[in-house]
C-alpha cells in the first residue's frame, strides 16, 4: 500500500452518470464498490463531493441571486450527494461517518478534526459535506483544507478524464497528457484543474495531487497499490 491516508475528491457532475441532472444510482453504486475495494487495501479514506449536479452557487449569481445565498444552497447540495454516497457505501457493508461544516444534527455530525481522524483510524470512511462552511470557497478548496487538517498523504481527484492534458481532450484531439506537472506549471499554462485558492493551499503545504479517471473501474485501488495512473501534481 503506497498511501496510509488519502482524501478522495469527487465532482458532483460525476454522480450524474448519463443523466443531465441529479444522481445516477448506477454510477453511485459503481463508485461505492470502488471505494470498498480501496478500503480493503487498509488505506484510510476521506471523501469530499461537489454539488454541481444539483446546484451551483456561482451560476445562481449570474441569474441575479445573491452570491452568498447561492453558495450556501450549493453547500446543501453537497450534503445531499454525501448522504447518497453514505447510503450506497453502507448498503455494501462499508462503515462510514458523515461530517458537515454546517450543523445538521439530525443527519450528520458536525466537523470535528480529532473525531474525523479517530474515525479514520478505526477504518471508517469519512465523508465531509457542506464544503468549508464558508461562501466564496469551492469544494476543491474544502477538499484541500480537510486533507491538510487530517494530514492526508495525497489528494486523489477523480474525474472523467485520465489526467491533466495540454488542452481539453474532449474538445481537442491533439491534446497530450502530462505524467507529472508542478503547481506552478499548471498556473502558468492556465490549465483548469482546481481553483487558485486550492492550488495555493496545496503548494504551501506540500500536498501532492493525483488527477485520474474515476469512471474506469479499479483505478482507485490501483493507485493505492502504487500503480502510476493519471497525472501527479507536485510542488
Amino acid at each position: 500500500m503506497k498511501y496510509k491516508r488519502i482524501l478522495l475528491k469527487l465532482s458532483g457532475e460525476a454522480l450524474m452518470g448519463n443523466k443531465s441532472f441529479g444522481i445516477d444510482n448506477d454510477r453511485l453504486a459503481e463508485y461505492a464498490v470502488q471505494i470498498k475495494d480501496a478500503v480493503s487495501t487498509g488505506c484510510e479514506i476521506a471523501i469530499v463531493i461537489g454539488g454541481g449536479n444539483i446546484f451551483r452557487g456561482i451560476q445562481a449569481e449570474k441569474g441575479g441571486m445573491d452570491r452568498v445565498q447561492g453558495d450556501y444552497m450549493g453547500m446543501l447540495a453537497t450534503v445531499i450527494n454525501s448522504m447518497a454516497l453514505q447510503s450506497a457505501l453502507e448498503n455494501i457493508g462499508v462503515y462510514t461517518r458523515l461530517q458537515s461544516a454546517i450543523k445538521m444534527e439530525q443527519i450528520c455530525e458536525p466537523f470535528i478534526r480529532r473525531k474525523a481522524v479517530r474515525h479514520l483510524e478505526k477504518g471508517r470512511v469519512v465523508i465531509f459535506g457542506a464544503g468549508s462552511g464558508n461562501p466564496y470557497f469551492t469544494t476543491d478548496t474544502a477538499a484541500v483544507l480537510r486533507a491538510i487538517e487530517i494530514e492526508a498523504d495525497v489528494i486523489l481527484k477523480g474525474t472523467r478524464v485520465d489526467g491533466i492534458y495540454t488542452a481539453d481532450p474532449e474538445k481537442d484531439k491533439t491534446a497530450t497528457k502530462y505524467e507529472t506537472i508542478t503547481f506552478s506549471e499548471v498556473y502558468e499554462k492556465g490549465l483548469e484543474v482546481m481553483d487558485m485558492t486550492a492550488f495555493t493551499l496545496c503548494k504551501e503545504n506540500n500536498l501532492k495531487t493525483i488527477v485520474f479517471d474515476m469512471n474506469k473501474t479499479g483505478n482507485l485501488k490501483r493507485i493505492l497499490e502504487g500503480e502510476k495512473l493519471g497525472t501527479l501534481v507536485t510542488v
